[in-house]
């Protein structure tokens, strides 16, 4: 299987039916994801959206202030799927961090959560992630399914990478 990915025009979605590599960043790349609770709950999330929002997850790595996701959306609607990905998953991690009694640096985190909140008129009083996704289009030479995929990330610091099946 050969893959080839093509750089998003204008970070845009173009194709809602293809599979995507997107990025997601922490605001501030703050360095969330190196506690187990919030990168956890993104999987729980991630698996939820594979069982019940009909996301087609190739593989992912998750690295503590940014995420990469290999996914397709079943029914086309991609875009939708990474603005309700965003909004609850923004809403619950925010929530998590400033009610968790543990978080030794739930000062530091509001503070870098409120700064990037101010500077952006789309946000309320914190915003979690940028609204930049970085959208790749991958395109197969085979047919439309692929069980598995070989990437080469650019970023040297790749603690894990799981492939889905």
């Amino acid at each position: 299987m050969i893959l080839v990915l093509v750089m998003g025009d204008a970070f845009q979605i173009r194709d809602q039916e293809m599979p995507y590599f997107l990025t997601f960043q922490v605001v501030g790349w703050a360095d969330v994801f190196s506690r187990i609770g919030y990168r956890d709950f993104i999987l729980e999330n991630l698996t939820f959206c594979r069982k019940e929002k009909g996301l087609y997850l190739f593989g992912y790595v998750i690295m503590t202030n940014h995420i990469h996701l290999v996914v397709q959306q079943k029914e086309g609607k991609l875009s939708d799927w990474v603005r309700d990905f965003k909004k609850f998953t923004s809403k619950k991690l925010l929530a998590m961090i400033m009610e968790n009694p543990q978080e030794s640096r739930k000062e530091w985190l509001k503070m870098i959560f409120s700064y990037h909140a101010n500077s952006n008129k789309r946000s309320g009083e914190m915003q979690f992630w940028t609204h930049e996704i970085e959208p790749d289009e991958i395109i197969t030479r085979q047919d439309d399914s692929f069980a598995r995929f070989n990437l080469t990330f650019d970023n040297q610091i790749i603690n894990r990478l799981k492939s889905c099946d």
